[in-house]
């Protein structure tokens, strides 16, 4: 739950959606922030991992919440577990794979804006217990390039 202070918008929009096979949620948008910044959880299945790829607009901290993740950043391999934290420079190549049979993640985005591409791309969950919707691989990719994101290769794999 987000708790407001002065100078702060609370925001309830934190219902979960599909992304590329896992299940996302915005903690804190962007526009709770003047766009300095936005919060999202990530829970996603063994073997998940998104294409390599580039944010040439913002920065990314990764922090373990539960489960094991391998994170790549550039040409460096860091392998965490809960309460461990990696870093995604702007303009380096990264990506992550999950080791543990599920993974939660809190990533913050600096500055803001990436979280309404992934709300975008996303398919709302509707059970909890739903499975993951197919997705088009293609078409999210393709409207990547309006919020300076590119793929730079393919997904790690196990």
């Amino acid at each position: 739950m987000i708790k407001s202070f002065p100078g702060f918008e609370a925001t309830t929009d934190t219902e979960p959606f599909w992304f590329l096979g896992g299940q996302a949620r915005i903690l804190l948008p962007g526009r709770a922030t003047g766009d300095a910044m936005s919060l999202m959880e990530f829970s996603d299945p063994i073997g998940h991992a998104p294409p390599h790829h580039v944010h040439e607009n913002e920065e990314e901290l990764w922090f373990v919440l539960d489960g094991e993740v391998c994170f790549f950043v550039g040409d460096k391999r860091h392998d965490l577990i809960p309460g461990q934290v990696a870093f995604g420079p702007r303009g380096v190549p990264h990506s992550y794979l999950v080791h543990s049979e599920g993974a939660r993640l809190a990533v913050v985005f600096s500055p803001a804006g990436i979280e309404e591409w992934f709300r975008a791309n996303g398919v709302p969950v509707t059970d909890a217990r739903d499975i993951p919707p197919a997705f088009d691989l293609a078409s999210i990719v393709g409207s990547a390039e309006a919020f300076k994101l590119r793929v730079t290769g393919p997904p790690p794999t196990l």
